[in-house]
């Protein structure tokens, strides 16, 4: 083993107080062998402390203050006996005390409040009048009596300490206008001269004096009508002289009563609370919104101010224009020359409710329809007059438009962008001018028409053509006033066809022909004429009239054949036939033929003649008195297809015997009238001259019979017998 020695140790040392750590307290060294190695440390002290602690520090060992605690002679006990070990490899160990007293030091003045570790914070409202605002507290270490001196720092500030330490204010503050703090250093001094500082900072805190001011640089603002509802570029400011350097919390409010706006209570900003249309008739004459703005600066009661701003409302397109009427027609003559003003369309009374004159500004565009750029243009440009810029003759093929009428589009549109627009729709009817006169398709006419036709037969037809489109109508009519007389009591003429009829039977033998003028009338009474002849052809219609008409006759039993009958003729006259077309027969009460008449035709005289003897003897007459009646007609069986007219004569004959008493009695002659019609003779009626010719040879056998039986009865000589039969 080895000897382990302390040197300078033990032993007494002193110690200021309050020194910090790591403050050399006492410097000793060991005495040990080279193999061995020790480490001294501190075991134990009285009192017990943590406040020293042993460091190295070759070849010596040193005893330091730790700084926990800071020994401080008022505070901590003034010596300390500190216990230094030391043991080596070997187990052999040594104990030895330091000694350490406490020196007492002049410390300066302590602060015993918030001064001592921190800056101090005070609020002072403004407006408060002088007052203690702070007390100091602090003491001596030294000095039981606390004989301190306060002193503040910057002396020019609005305060002042008192010897026991109390801080005062010492004038009002006003926080809008004065530094809103103030910095103060506070000095304690002891009596020796030891001094401490602390920092004190006033804070002038607001209180609500203040009225909010607005601080917007215009109060005139323009917004477009028809925004949205919602938010506009449009913001109320205002501040409190209060929150100065804060956001001012204000709250703002619309006074005067209006249904356009609204106003954001906390920001100020205006808002659109209804669609606003300048055009409406509330703002025509203004077209702004003067609006009283409240801002204060608590949500009820407060401070408050006011403030007017202007809001103009800027007149938009948002109207396109409108008219009284959308659709007219007009009629307009085919004639119409070019450059015609049509239509003026500021009849439609179009209009734009929009404020602003070039909002409310149009023009009349885009005329169009089916045909129209040919025809009708808007002139001058823009303006609402059509015009006609063609021609409308209904002649002309390329304007049949359908029915005649052009259906026209006529735009009313804004000049301002969107430009809106509406239609107003121009029907434009062409009416037809008579600009022709009729004209006949020939300039005179010839018709041919038999005296024998009936009323109502068609002669023949006029015609006459008008260039006119369209064709409106024609009507014919006969001059009255021109022509041969009777000419429109015998002939009619269609106003619609110009079909030429016969109105009454035309008489060849009263007028043959007939000129006469035809008129061709329009609508326009433009008049054209023509000149008719119509012939009438001569046709059979008059009878055959015969004298005498009747007469009573008396033949003695015994006259020759072939000789005439008490000289007896017939005399015949006929307006249309001449004597060469009479042709004698006798129709009825000729029995046994016995009578005839020569010539039989061809002649306007003709005698009665006895062609059959009588023949009373032998039974092949028992007729006395014969009542013929006779035919005479006035065709010619040769001529084809000709009417035959025919008069009638009335002949009584009494046979009787010569010698004989007998009475002829005369009756008053009657003519008796039969129109009949007969065919015309045709090479089938051969018969007629062959029966003829047997009659004849038959008239002759019955004739000699008769004048011999005469003969043989009856001789000339003796009493004749009175005639007992009646005439």
């Amino acid at each position: 083993g080895g000897t382990l020695l302390f040197i300078g140790l033990p032993n007494t040392t002193t110690l200021p107080e309050n020194e910090p750590s790591g403050t050399v307290v006492y410097t000793f060294s060991v005495n040990l062998t080279s193999t061995l190695s020790v480490t001294p440390v501190i075991i134990n002290s009285n009192p017990l402390t943590n406040a020293f602690r042993i460091d190295r520090r070759p070849p010596n060992y040193l005893v330091v203050t730790t700084g926990s605690p800071v020994l401080d002679f008022e505070k901590t006990p003034s010596s300390f006996d500190i216990q230094i070990y030391m043991k080596d490899n070997t187990n052999t160990t040594n104990l030895q005390i330091l000694t350490v007293q406490l020196t007492n030091v002049n410390e300066p003045p302590v602060f015993l409040d918030n001064l001592a570790n921190q800056v101090v914070m005070i609020y002072i409202e403004e407006g408060m009048p002088s007052r203690e605002i702070f007390k100091i507290l602090a003491s001596d270490p030294e000095d039981v009596t606390n004989r301190l001196q306060f002193s503040l720092i910057p002396a020019s500030a609005p305060f002042t300490v008192s010897p026991n330490g109390i801080i005062l204010s010492t004038k009002t503050f006003d926080y809008e206008t004065d530094p809103r703090s103030y910095q103060l250093t506070v000095t304690v001094t002891d009596s020796g001269g030891l001094s401490v500082n602390g920092s004190l900072v006033v804070m002038i805190t607001n209180i609500n004096d203040e009225t909010p001011y607005f601080t917007m640089s215009t109060r005139t603002f323009s917004i477009l009508e028809e925004i949205n509802p919602g938010p506009i570029n449009v913001t109320i400011t205002a501040k409190d002289p209060d929150d100065d350097g804060f956001i001012s919390t204000l709250y703002y409010s619309i006074n005067t009563p209006n249904q356009y706006f609204s106003i954001n209570e906390l920001t100020g900003g205006i808002q659109v609370a209804k669609r606003i249309d300048v055009d409406d008739a509330t703002l025509w004459f203004t077209r702004a919104v003067t609006l009283e703005i409240k801002v204060t600066d608590l949500p009820s009661g407060g401070h408050e101010n006011y403030t007017t701003i202007i809001i103009n409302i800027q007149d938009i397109n948002d109207n396109p224009p409108t008219c009284d009427r959308y659709a007219f027609s007009t009629t307009v003559p085919e004639t119409a020359v070019k450059d015609t003003l049509i239509m003026d369309l500021s009849i439609a009374n179009c209009k734009d409710i929009d404020v602003e004159p070039i909002n409310k500004a149009f023009n009349f565009t885009g005329l169009s329809g089916l045909g129209s750029n040919e025809r009708f243009q808007l002139s001058p440009a823009g303006s609402g007059k059509i015009v006609l810029i063609g021609n409308l003759d209904f002649e002309d093929p390329n304007n049949l438009a359908v029915d005649n009428e052009y259906s026209l589009k006529v735009g009313v549109e804004d000049i301002a962008f969107p430009n809106y627009k509406k239609n107003i729709y121009v029907y434009i009817k062409t009416t037809p001018v008579d600009e022709y006169p009729p004209v006949f398709n020939s300039s005179s006419y010839v018709f041919n028409v038999s005296e024998l036709a009936t009323p109502g037969t068609v002669i023949g037809s006029v015609y006459a053509t008008d260039k006119d489109y369209p064709f409106i109508g024609i009507t014919y009519t006969i001059d009255s006033n021109d022509g041969t007389l009777g000419a429109n009591r015998i002939f009619w003429l269609d106003p619609n066809t110009g079909a030429l009829k016969l109105s009454y039977y035309a008489d060849y033998e009263t007028t043959p022909k007939y000129t006469f003028t035809v008129r061709a009338t329009d609508s326009a009474s433009k008049v054209s004429t023509a000149l008719v002849t119509v012939n009438i052809l001569e046709a059979n219609d008059e009878k055959p009239i015969c004298l005498p008409k009747s007469y009573t006759l008396s033949v003695p039993v015994n006259q020759a054949t072939g000789t005439n009958i008490q000289n007896f003729k017939l005399t015949c006259t006929d307006r249309d036939s001449g004597p060469d077309s009479f042709h004698y027969s006798i129709n009825s009460g000729n029995i046994n033929n016995h009578f005839a008449f020569s010539p039989s035709s061809g002649s306007n005289v003709s005698s009665l003649i006895l062609a059959l003897p009588f023949d009373y003897s032998k039974g092949g007459d028992t007729t006395w008195k014969y009542n013929l009646t006779v035919i005479i007609t006035d065709g010619i069986l040769t001529s084809d297809s000709r009417l035959v007219q025919t008069g009638t004569v009335s002949l009584f004959i009494n046979v009787y015997i010569p010698g004989l008493t007998t009475t002829i009695t005369t009756t008053t002659p009657r003519a008796i009238y039969v129109v009949t019609s007969k065919n015309a003779y045709s090479p089938l009626a051969w018969y007629v001259p062959f029966v003829s010719t047997i009659g004849a040879l038959l008239l002759l056998a019955l004739l000699g019979s008769l004048i011999y039986l005469l003969v043989k009865y009856f001789p000339c000589k003796g009493r004749t017998k009175p005639d007992t039969d009646p005439l």
